[in-house]
């Protein structure tokens, strides 16, 4: 187990030396993450789509907690943990539109605003109250579409964290798009490292050949937030010629392609004609789950130039998996302890570690 001391990264990122390998393969880690970062940050769950009417739900599952999300009657959005006050039985399960939810164990019900309604053959016990039992609420908030929750109570409003990334995405229309498809990817790397491999472009030229002919590698620019990183490219379009024709064929100074990385694990990947949602979760030291959800204009669904964007998006996940689990196995070589940055492709890295180091010293995000 690795005995947790204060972690420094240096504030001048010439100076700076990166987070080290043990952070990267230790369950204690892990554990402490979840403490320190993942119970106490805003969390994609859901998109608004699932809950479009007063009485949609649907339930799911963070970082080990049971969640369930609801529409209420007069259209407010509300989060609860799905656990049934009684014996911990599911008040909910999948998804769908209700009334009202009953508990598959013994049937106590509860409505939609989680206020407790029965409990059935609770005659006779002394000093129980109904209105002490309702289920217990999560913060839950809805941005660009996306519904997130947040474990701790205590949690700045998600518009807070946000920052300036509200301003920044508003150009794309997200809200206007529709769901195409949705994949998962099952990777043996650390959360961290993913997240690594997402903040620089300076692996563009040799892990996405693809990718790098699509954009001006030249001018890729690196906007490090106060929790978030934007990374934008101009689109380099159809170039006299060209062996074979690119994705976008023309190129104007307003097309670009923008990445967005919010701390701690989830990003928009915008592009001209379609906003994908990735989101990474760690599921032990070494293995994490990166999903992944295309967004397309309604015209779109179902076309060619949607399949053609999932698919090429598709190819790079391919890539960055290979790199990214490639670099977990050799963060156990004696040979490697820790590197440094880039100064002019590795800003956005070098902030990720930043804010990590900040809330794993400090105890809160």
């Amino acid at each position: 187990m690795l005995a947790f001391v204060p972690l420094h990264v240096d504030p001048d990122i010439g100076r700076a030396w990166s987070v080290p390998a043990p952070f990267y393969t230790d369950p204690s880690v892990l554990a402490l993450e979840r403490e320190k970062i993942f119970d106490r940050t805003w969390q994609v769950v859901g998109h608004c789509h699932q809950l479009a009417r007063p009485g949609d739900f649907f339930t799911t599952e963070l970082h080990g907690e049971p969640l369930l999300l609801v529409r209420c009657a007069g259209g407010e959005l509300r989060g609860f943990y799905n656990v049934c006050r009684h014996r911990g039985g599911p008040p909910a399960e999948g998804c769908g539109s209700r009334k009202l939810f009953r508990c598959a164990y013994h049937g106590w019900t509860y409505s939609l605003d989680g206020t407790l309604i029965s409990a059935p053959e609770f005659e006779g016990q002394r000093g129980f109250s109904s209105d002490q039992f309702g289920l217990i609420p999560v913060r839950a908030e809805q941005w660009f579409n996306l519904i997130l929750v947040n474990l701790d109570p205590g949690a700045e409003p998600l518009v807070n964290s946000l920052g300036a990334l509200p301003q920044q995405v508003e150009r794309f229309n997200f809200a206007g798009m529709k769901l195409f498809q949705r994949r998962t990817y099952d990777m043996k790397c650390n959360w961290k490292t993913y997240v690594d491999n997402y903040l620089e472009g300076y692996h563009l030229p040799s892990v996405h050949p693809g990718l790098n002919r699509e954009l001006d590698y030249s001018a890729y620019t690196v906007e490090p937030y106060t929790r978030h990183v934007r990374q934008f490219s101009p689109i380099r379009g159809t170039q006299p010629g060209d062996a074979a024709p690119r994705r976008y064929r023309e190129a104007r100074e307003d097309l670009t392609t923008d990445y967005f990385w919010i701390f701690p694990n989830w990003m928009l990947n915008c592009y001209p004609d379609n906003v994908s949602l990735n989101i990474v979760l760690p599921l032990d030291a070494e293995r994490s789950l990166a999903i992944f959800e295309w967004y397309v204009p309604e015209e779109d669904l179902d076309s060619k130039v949607a399949r053609d964007s999932v698919e090429f998006s598709n190819q790079i996940q391919i890539e960055d998996v290979a790199i990214c689990e490639t670099v977990q196995k050799n963060l156990h070589s004696r040979s490697y302890e820790r590197g440094r940055y880039s100064v002019k492709q590795e800003k956005g890295v070098y902030a990720f570690h930043r804010m990590y180091a900040e809330v794993m010293n400090s105890g809160g995000a």
